[in-house]
């Protein structure tokens, strides 16, 4: 694609569906919502109640899941309604300090799975303690009104199929142009007109009438990757309104897509150097020799995949993008690494099935089946947020990552961008956001953070007024929760007793 970008989601939470609903132990939540500041003509929605029920999560705590009722079109009073899906896990103490909303990022990643099945994961048991945590699932996500387009099959094989032209030829092209233009095409039958308000400045209006009918003056937001672009706009529309916000794994709003993509890119070939230089000092290691001899041997594994696909237990087949996608799943998290080893051994064996395993995480596929619909919110926002770049952006980006991401830069785009056969064009816009009058806003940026890299947290914590950045020094994506003592205290004193850094901090 023309567009190259990564999902930026905060972590793979475990699988399941909601539970039944089990017998109430504590009353639900009874805010009082707050309409002051709604825009004109949508006081009502501010101000509805909400038919809590009691939800099970992975702890013993008390869960309440709902829906709130939103406009499909925030500039239309009159407009049809749409459904956003919310969990509540109530405060462990008594005295609650009010709402903490978590957003896992993406675009496309269901905050109420996240908070439903990995709270403590996603918060850690202090906030637990001090706040109500909310998960949600914006627009176009999950249990929310939601974006549709294919069934599990065709899914199959409009994300695995490989042409039977060459790479890079006019014959590939079409055939990737063809699959592209079904998608969309299904995406639009499917999905209709929500697609064109499927977009993150939609979703963080969305955000504050959460705020408002949880009866939240203030905004308090954990947002993780994705999620902290959607703060970053938040605080931009509403910076009256900003409490308590980190946002963690910044991106900078103000770069073009292609160069989102193509930074990316060289993200995860250095985080690929970081495995490999690890990699040859172990037993497990499928690589021989030093750790740039290795990388020249994973350069070979991809050619010779990309010759000669392997196929898989399950039918499909391994081709070089899917080995690409599943070698930068595991590339999100230093914990994933020794898997990693296990999966390029087995294809170095002929066996794809591990390197599948990765590439299902990523795409969040369990034994055939797609457990939400992450991968069509993904497009959907993408589409919509990211103006179509000029000709001179895409040669930039494809420079960069000829330049500086070697090894994945046969596989890492194509001259077809999905995004051109999208039933509605792009409404986004990239530009600096200052949020001018916020409160403090924390940013927390990981030195070398694949998906996000640590200049969009810097950049992003320079735009923003009142921007604070935290550094955390090591592997992987995002920052808090991550066992750097200095990063979590640092987080949990701000959300907990409000006490602000005197300035940027650095914690090795």
């Amino acid at each position: 694609m023309k567009r190259i970008l990564t999902a930026l989601t905060a972590a793979v939470v475990a699988a399941g569906a909601l539970v039944a609903c089990a017998p109430v132990e504590r009353a639900a939540p009874d805010p009082t919502p707050v309409v002051d500041g709604a825009p004109a003509g949508f006081e009502d929605y501010y101000g509805q109640d909400v038919d809590w029920e009691e939800c099970r999560g992975a702890d013993d705590g008390s869960y309440f899941c709902g829906t709130i009722t939103a406009p499909l079109d925030w500039s239309d009073p009159d407009t049809s309604d749409i459904d956003l899906a919310v969990i509540v896990r109530l405060a462990g103490a008594d005295d609650a300090q009010g709402s903490l909303f978590v957003n896992p990022g993406g675009p496309g990643a269901s905050g109420v799975d996240l908070i439903q099945q990995s709270a403590g994961f996603a918060v850690g048991p202090e906030l637990m303690e001090a706040y109500d945590i909310v998960g949600f699932d914006p627009r176009g996500v999950g249990r929310s009104s939601a974006v549709r387009c294919l069934d599990a099959s065709d899914m199959d094989d409009y994300l695995f199929r490989i042409p039977a032209a060459p790479r890079g030829t006019a014959e590939w092209n079409a055939d990737l142009q063809s699959s592209a233009e079904r998608f969309a095409r299904a995406c639009g039958a499917q999905s209709g007109d929500l697609l064109e308000h499927v977009t993150t400045v939609d979703a963080a209006r969305d955000l504050d009438l959460l705020r408002g009918v949880l009866g939240d003056r203030k905004l308090a937001y954990l947002g993780y990757s994705y999620g902290s672009f959607l703060g970053a706009t938040y605080a931009e529309l509403f910076p009256e309104r900003v409490g308590r916000v980190v946002l963690d794994g910044g991106i900078d709003p103000s770069i073009p897509g292609s160069l989102v993509g193509a930074r990316q890119a060289v993200g995860f070939q250095s985080a690929l150097d970081a495995y490999l230089a690890d990699c040859v000092d172990t037993e497990e290691c499928p690589f021989d020799g030093s750790a740039a001899e290795a990388g020249e041997q994973v350069v070979d594994l991809l050619a010779a995949v990309e010759a000669t696909p392997l196929a898989a237990s399950d039918g499909r087949v391994l081709g070089a993008d899917a080995l690409t996608l599943g070698v930068i799943s595991a590339l999100y998290s230093e914990g994933n690494w020794s898997y990693l080893s296990s999966a390029l051994s087995a294809v170095l064996e002929g066996d794809p099935d591990l390197m599948f395993s990765l590439v299902d995480n990523y795409y969040n596929r369990v034994g055939g089946r797609y457990l939400d619909n992450s991968t069509e919110a993904f497009t959907a926002y993408n589409c919509m947020d990211y103006p179509v770049d000029s000709a001179d952006v895409l040669e930039e980006g494809k420079r960069i990552v000829e330049r500086d991401a070697p090894t994945f830069a046969p596989y890492w785009s194509s001259d077809v961008d999905l995004c051109d056969s999208w039933p509605f064009p792009p409404s986004g816009t990239r530009a600096e956001i200052r949020a001018a009058g916020a409160d403090p806003i924390l940013l927390i940026g990981t030195t070398n953070d694949p998906a996000t890299p640590y200049e969009w947290s810097a950049a992003l914590a320079d735009q923003l007024e009142s921007g604070i950045l935290l550094t955390r020094v090591g592997e992987g994506h995002l920052g808090f929760n991550k066992g750097n003592a200095c990063i979590d205290d640092t987080v949990v004193a701000y959300f907990r007793d409000g006490t602000v850094p005197d300035g940027d901090l650095r914690c090795d």
